[in-house]
């Protein structure tokens, strides 16, 4: 029987020795914690990180406005825009303007969301959905969601309904296309293995089939919350009478640049919270799915 090279591992070196020397033993060894590289010497915060990009960005705008580089009436200063959300926020004018756009957009994340989950799931299941479904939807999300607006006015008025169903329409179409991809490219292996198993066909959609298409899924939530944000914009000049884009057409007719910004500020943030809404979802539900983190 041959022998075995011993390698005795300490926390400062790695000794190698022959074959056929006896074994070294200088007792347990220690348990040391083992890091990626990536995590060592980062003494800044990850947080403090992410925030230094907008942090610069406002203070030169801040300089350029003190020193005159950049004109009031072109684009006014952080301190007024702060000024003037203050203002709008003693009103109470901002928050009435943040639910009731805010209720839009979720409404119509809602049921475009829910048209477009439905028909990628029948398409991506059976290939009958498909060949019914799939060139249908195809042609029409080539159409600019915009250019629908007359459309709607005529269909729907100028209530709230023409500003959810276009919100509608543009979230419908990213949520299909992700998540019909999504059941398309599930591994076939798994399946090969869940047939291996005796799995019925809906217990293997359900344990199958939907998992492995989730992280899709949340991919075409994030793109349809985007999206949900700009077709609100357009949305709210349709005869508005209250919510963000109300305020900012205001602030457009008398020149109030400091209430237009606090306005794309206020959308910044709403966007910015939903998405770490999504990526929370991301965190909780694909929790089984290692995924690389960067390095």
């Amino acid at each position: 029987m041959s022998s075995i090279a011993t390698i005795t591992i300490t926390p400062g070196a790695v000794e190698r020795w022959p074959a056929n020397a006896p074994a070294k033993h200088d007792g347990p060894l220690a348990r040391q914690r083992i890091e990626p590289v990536s995590t060592a010497g980062q003494g800044v915060p990850r947080w403090l990180r992410r925030l230094s990009g907008p942090i610069l960005l406002v203070l030169l705008w801040h300089v350029a406005s003190q020193t005159g580089v950049l004109p009031s009436e072109v684009l006014a200063g952080p301190s007024t825009v702060i000024g003037s959300a203050v203002k709008l926020v003693e009103t109470g004018e901002l928050q009435d303007a943040m639910v009731i756009s805010l209720g839009r957009a979720m409404a119509g994340l809602a049921i475009g969301g829910s048209i477009g989950v439905t028909l990628a799931v029948i398409a991506g299941l059976f290939r009958l959905g498909e060949d019914l479904v799939d060139a249908t939807m195809q042609m029409l999300r080539t159409v600019p969601n915009v250019a629908l607006i007359p459309l709607l006015i005529i269909w729907f008025g100028i209530g709230e309904a023409p500003k959810i169903a276009l919100i509608a329409l543009g979230t419908a179409f990213p949520l299909y296309l992700n998540v019909y991809a999504g059941i398309r490219n599930v591994d076939s292996t798994l399946i090969e293995a869940g047939r291996t198993l005796g799995l019925s066909r809906s217990a293997m959609i359900r344990h199958v089939v939907l998992p492995g298409a989730l992280p899709s899924a949340l991919v075409g939530l994030r793109y349809s919350l985007g999206i949900a944000w700009l077709a609100l914009v357009f949305g709210e000049q349709i005869n508005a009478t209250a919510g963000i884009g109300y305020l900012m057409a205001n602030a457009r007719e008398m020149f109030q640049t400091d209430v237009i910004v606090v306005c794309l500020v206020v959308y910044a943030l709403l966007g910015l919270g939903v998405d770490f809404t999504v990526r929370t979802l991301e965190k909780v539900f694909l929790a089984w799915r290692p995924a690389f983190s960067g390095t």
